[in-house]
C-alpha cells in the first residue's frame, strides 16, 4: 500500500471497524482499532445523551490519542489503518454537547491534536439510515439499543457537511449495495480502488459504477 496512514470513517453501524480489518490484512497493515465497548461512559450515554456526553467525549479523545502517539506506532514502517479519524471528532462533541462544555472540548481537543498526524488517505463509508440502523441491530451490541434514529439522522447529516469540505485525499464508497462484511469480491474490489487512488476526492458507487 502507497499510503503510510489511511483511515476508515462514516457514522455508526457503517462498517468501519469490518473494513478496517480486512484493510490491514489485505495491504499487511498495522491495525488502529478504537474499542467503542472500552467507553465506561457509552452505555449510559445512549441511554440519556445529556448526562455523560462530555464524559464520552473526553474518554475517546484520550483514548484514541494514546493509540495515535504510541512509539510503536510513530516509529514503525509498516503502514497503519485506522477504523478512526481523530480531527473529526469535534462532530460528535457538536451534536450532543451544551454551550459550555463545547467550548471546553474545542479547547482542549485544539491543544492536544496539534502535532497528531493526519491520514494519508480517509475512507469514508456512507449508508441509507434504514441500513444503519439495520447493521446496528444486526451486530447486537448491547450499548446500543438505545441509539435514536433521530441522532444517527443528524449525525449522519455532519459527516456529509464535514466532509464535503474536506479537502485532503477522500475516497468516498457508498456501501448500499455493497457487503464489507462476507463478499471477499466486493472487498477485493474496494482494495482496488485504494490501490489506484491517485489523490483528491474520488467517489466508489457500485451500483452505478457497475
Amino acid at each position: 500500500m502507497k499510503y503510510q496512514f489511511l483511515a476508515v470513517e462514516g457514522p455508526i453501524g457503517v462498517g468501519k471497524t469490518t473494513l478496517a480489518k480486512k484493510l490491514a490484512s489485505h495491504f499487511n497493515a498495522r491495525l488502529l482499532t478504537d474499542t467503542e465497548d472500552s467507553n465506561p461512559y457509552l452505555g449510559s450515554f445512549y441511554k440519556q445523551q445529556n448526562a455523560r456526553a462530555f464524559h464520552t467525549q473526553i474518554h475517546f479523545l484520550v483514548s484514541r490519542l494514546e493509540a495515535l502517539n504510541n512509539p510503536e506506532i510513530i516509529q514503525t514502517e509498516q503502514p497503519i489503518v485506522a477504523d478512526f479519524f481523530i480531527q473529526k471528532d469535534k462532530l460528535f462533541a457538536e451534536l450532543t454537547l451544551d454551550h459550555t462544555e463545547w467550548w471546553m472540548y474545542s479547547t482542549i481537543s485544539e491543544q492536544l491534536l496539534q502535532n497528531v498526524p493526519r491520514p494519508d488517505l480517509v475512507v469514508y463509508l456512507q449508508a441509507p439510515l434504514a441500513q444503519l440502523i439495520e447493521r446496528i441491530e444486526r451486530r447486537g451490541y448491547n450499548y446500543e439499543r438505545r441509539i435514536d434514529s433521530h441522532y444517527l439522522e443528524e449525525l449522519s447529516a455532519l459527516y456529509e457537511r464535514y466532509f464535503h469540505t474536506y479537502c485532503d485525499p477522500l475516497l468516498i464508497i457508498n456501501t448500499a449495495d455493497i457487503n464489507l462484511a462476507d463478499s471477499e469480491a466486493d472487498v477485493s474490489e474496494l482494495c482496488h480502488r485504494i490501490a489506484e487512488f491517485r489523490g483528491g476526492r474520488q467517489f466508489y458507487n457500485p451500483q452505478i459504477s457497475g
